[in-house]
Formats: C-alpha cells, sequence, structure tokens
C-alpha cells in the first residue's frame, strides 16, 4: 500500500500488461482489458439509467466547457462493489479515498474541453471541496465501449492521444511530487464524432472521503 489517498508507479507497474506512457512530465499508465465486455454492458446499463447533465466544480462561464451526462453509480450494487475491488487491487489505494465512483455518457459533438482533475488553491472550489478529504490525488477511468469516431482523451502536453477502447484503463497521478497540482495532466475529452461514448470515472482524495 502507497501512502494514504496515493498510488505508485511501482505498484502500478506490477500489475500484469500495466503500460507506462513515457514522459518525465506525469505519470500516466494504460491497461488494457481491465473489465471485461459483460462488466462494460452491465456499467453502460446503470448509466442509462441515472444519467444527468454533467456539472462543473469550478464554472468559468463556457456553457460548452463540459456537455456530457453524468450518473452516480450505487456504491451498494454488486456491479459497482466489484468494480470497487478490482480499482483498489490495481491502484494500491484503500478504497475509502475514493469519491463517488461515476459514469459518464457523450454524444455526437458533446465533449469534456481541456481541464485538470485536481482542484486549483486560488480557485472557488478550493475550500468547499478540499477542506475535508483534501487535493485529488490519482484518477483511474475506464472506457466501457468503442467509440466509431472521435472521443479521445487528448494530453495536449504530452502531445499523447488515447483512444477509447472498450474495458481499457487510463490511471495518472494529479499531483507533483510536492503535492502542487500537476498542470502537465491537463486533458481533453474530445468530441465524439460517431456513435455513443461511455466511461467510468474514480478519483481518489488525500484523506479519507467517507
Amino acid at each position: 500500500m502507497a501512502v494514504p489517498g496515493e498510488s505508485s508507479a511501482q505498484h502500478l507497474l506490477s500489475q500484469k500488461g500495466m503500460q507506462r506512457v513515457p514522459s518525465p512530465k506525469l505519470e500516466l499508465f494504460i491497461l488494457r482489458n481491465f473489465l471485461s465486455e459483460a462488466e462494460c454492458d452491465a456499467l453502460i446499463e446503470r448509466i442509462e439509467a441515472k444519467r444527468r447533465p454533467s456539472t462543473l466544480a469550478n464554472f468559468n462561464g463556457d456553457e460548452t466547457f463540459r456537455t456530457s451526462e453524468t450518473c452516480d453509480l450505487d456504491h451498494a450494487d454488486p456491479i459497482v462493489v466489484a468494480l470497487d475491488a478490482k480499482l483498489a487491487e490495481v491502484s494500491g489505494i484503500a478504497p475509502v479515498h475514493g469519491e463517488t465512483i461515476q459514469g459518464q455518457r457523450y454524444e455526437v459533438g458533446q465533449e469534456f474541453k481541456a481541464h485538470t482533475d485536481c482542484f486549483e488553491p486560488n480557485g472557488e472550489d478550493w475550500e468547499k471541496y478540499c477542506s475535508v478529504a483534501g487535493q485529488r490525488t490519482w484518477t483511474f477511468m475506464i472506457y466501457l465501449n468503442d467509440v466509431p469516431a472521435g472521443g479521445a482523451t487528448r494530453f495536449k502536453e504530452i502531445d499523447k492521444i488515447v483512444r477509447p477502447e472498450r474495458g481499457k484503463l487510463l490511471a495518472w497521478n494529479n499531483l507533483n511530487p510536492d503535492g502542487t497540482p500537476n498542470m502537465a495532466t491537463m486533458h481533453h475529452a474530445m468530441k465524439v464524432r460517431k456513435g455513443l461514448k461511455y466511461v467510468v470515472t474514480r478519483w481518489y482524495r488525500e484523506k479519507p472521503w467517507h
């Protein structure tokens, strides 16, 4: 187990099939086939049942900044319990440090423009979101389906584009070694050009979330 709320490159690379994206600017990892087709389909079904318009923690005035839909997954649902356990094993982070697992759904033309997952110390959201559980440490995101066109995740700072692939896990460290936000994690959920895109995301915190 890493420091509470933190994973580590050493732990992640000990997981079979884990790949690290070569970059000195951030810790970014990819693991294909993390979830099975059946697991992906079950999660998509739950997202469809409870999706709602996505919101921003710190609204910047751009109504088109995040146009997807979101679903908070029920932590008592056996499918979600199983996912939580798999994420704990692969990340090495105790589940109590994880926020509620979210599902996201993108239709054609929908996107989430370039952003970081950690909270900015000078932003309006800092006190509201960090006062109890601290900063976001790691992000673990899983693509639930293949997207016919578009929908990739672009890390502009390192010139890396990750394309949606059913069951593929994408994980990254949001912070620098000194605990400050790593701006090289700026990423863009690019517009879907054809079909739909489904993902599930879990963000971890420095302190227990619940």
